[in-house]
């Protein structure tokens, strides 16, 4: 075999991180998948407050879809050798990523404000479902930011630079993964959901 069939079977394979992320992303879809079944399956029962969404929940929503832009335009920038541009998209991103998680908190505490409380013994089977269900979406979106903050402070190293953009890449798959499956949770909420 001469060394350019080699070359294209290289370029072919997937990347192992990658494959290790899309098994992850996966089993990330059926857990969620699986929580709104049983949300819905709950709600059947009976015994279920009628809500609205705190419009909070449509700024976060706004935040992140902005945040998968800017993560694909320093995804771009990277693959440019442009990294002034990609450290700032990056920052720019993290910092979204960070907003979107207090601008659900703060959904939280608006509800709280509201006599619906999301756990405890006087809360509501929907509200804590909303409360489970789109508090480990954040967790999974802080899980993104520490990523994001990882790549960051390796573009800032000056003694070795690396122009491989696996790292950006599995980063940035993942960045809008979590902004999909917020938006599939958020129309589910606001159609099939809290009222």
């Amino acid at each position: 075999m001469d060394m350019a069939a080699t070359n294209d079977i290289e370029k072919k394979r997937m990347h192992p991180h990658k494959f290790v992320l899309w098994i992850a992303m996966g089993s990330i879809v059926m857990m969620f998948a699986g929580l709104t079944s049983a949300y819905i399956v709950k709600r059947n029962d009976g015994n279920w407050l009628e809500f609205p969404m705190p419009s909070v929940f449509w700024y976060s929503t706004v935040t992140i879809i902005i945040s998968s832009l800017t993560m694909y335009l320093a995804q771009k920038a990277f693959k440019a050798r442009e990294m002034a541009r990609y450290r700032s998209l990056i920052s720019v991103t993290a910092f979204l990523g960070v907003l979107f998680a207090v601008l659900q908190f703060v959904g939280f505490i608006q509800l709280g404000h509201q006599n619906i409380p999301l756990f405890g013994v006087k809360s509501n089977p929907s509200a804590s479902f909303l409360g489970i269900i789109t508090g480990l979406h954040v967790l999974h979106v802080l899980g993104g930011v520490i990523a994001l903050i990882v790549i960051f402070f390796r573009a800032h190293r000056t003694r070795v630079k690396s122009y491989n953009s696996v790292p950006v890449e599995i980063v940035g798959t993942y960045w809008h993964f979590v902004d999909i499956l917020w938006i599939y949770l958020f129309i589910f909420f606001n159609m099939v959901g809290t009222g």
